[in-house]
């Protein structure tokens, strides 16, 4: 950012707070791989206090939302109990930063999925760990849409929840190839697949959708916050246990099959121990599948954003060619003798 950013910054986080802005230093962060991500430091009147500004990239994805609806989930969230970083105030004032930005409350931890389970240094016991995120993912899941279908009123963006989650997933999905003219023939039978095996669900909760080890931070001692809630809508609640097992979010430690850091069974005992709904292990095996379908579209996506030269970037044409990985995958799952009768 430029000095004149720097500057109406200033004066905007100055009149958000209420107090005297002395200093303010801003640099960008690594990560957020949709959204730009910026570390703004503040001498306030109070004293110094750190925070994360969050605003959208030149370009983005279509199902991600944009930074308001971003800060409600976050402020609900938070309200619920879920450990997420805190929201201290989101800006429409296009004349500020040239487009809307949220900011919240910078949290000390790692959220590097590839450095935090390598590095056992970092977040305590892992069981424990696993524990502890399988109930952040139940007090997720506590929220519900209204019984009458209508809007939630803190969340009226997410419109009425989905009938059917699973095809309605695939749905997007086939729909999200053909906007990108992408011919991948895995993919189209992994959707094929999934349509055929789409399970019903239980209950619509609201779901994280991007609930996944890179996702969270992480200290020495343990977790520290839930991050990136860009995804978030109505759906299966078990498409978030699902994610979170995919062996595509492991990072190479496929052993440990909750997010390549602790046992599914620990993760699964938190979940339950935190209220979550009884989990249906072939929902849970369905959604692993839809995992990796949709993160080979969103990489597909994200090498869209570099070939259209709407956002040219190395990282993104790299993300694409995990694509081919993810369809592998895709095609070992979904095996003909490992189809049950639809």
């Amino acid at each position: 950012m430029d000095e004149g950013a720097r500057s109406r910054l200033a004066a905007w986080l100055a009149a958000t707070l209420r107090e005297r802005v002395d200093t303010l230093t801003i640099s960008r962060l690594s990560g957020g791989a949709i959204q730009e991500n910026w570390l703004v430091e503040a001498a306030l009147a109070s004293g110094p206090r750190s925070f994360v500004l969050r605003k959208d990239a030149p370009a983005t994805i279509g199902a991600s939302h944009g930074r308001a609806e971003e800060f409600a989930l976050l402020r609900l969230a938070r309200a619920a109990g879920v450990l997420v970083p805190e929201p201290v105030a989101f800006c429409d004032d296009a004349s500020v930063l040239s487009g809307p930005f949220a900011l919240m409350a910078k949290v000390e931890g790692v959220a590097f999925g590839p450095r935090i389970v390598k590095d056992l240094s970092l977040g305590g016991d892992r069981e424990a760990l696993v524990e502890r995120l399988g109930k952040e993912l139940a007090l997720i899941h506590a929220t519900r849409p209204p019984a009458d279908g209508s809007a939630h009123a803190a969340l009226p963006f997410l419109g009425p929840p989905p009938v059917d989650p699973a095809r309605t997933e695939v749905a997007f999905l086939r729909g999200a190839l053909d906007a990108m003219g992408a011919v991948r023939p895995a993919l189209e039978w992994g959707l094929r697949w999934a349509g055929r095996h789409a399970p019903a669900p239980s209950r619509i909760t609201l779901v994280h959708r991007d609930f996944r080890t890179g996702n969270y931070m992480v200290d020495g001692a343990g977790l520290t916050a839930i991050l990136d809630w860009e995804f978030a809508g109505w759906g299966d609640p078990m498409a978030d246990l699902g994610w979170f097992c995919a062996r595509c979010w492991r990072f190479g430690r496929d052993r440990l099959e909750a997010g390549g850091i602790g046992s599914r069974e620990a993760f699964h005992r938190g979940y339950a121990a935190g209220g979550g709904l009884p989990i249906d292990g072939d929902a849970v095996r369905y959604w692993e599948v839809m995992a990796h379908l949709r993160w080979a579209v969103i990489a597909l996506q994200q090498g869209e954003r570099h070939a259209s030269g709407r956002e040219p970037s190395l990282e993104h044409a790299l993300t694409a060619r995990i694509a081919a990985e993810l369809e592998l995958a895709v095609l070992n799952m979904t095996a003909p003798a490992q189809w049950r009768p639809a």
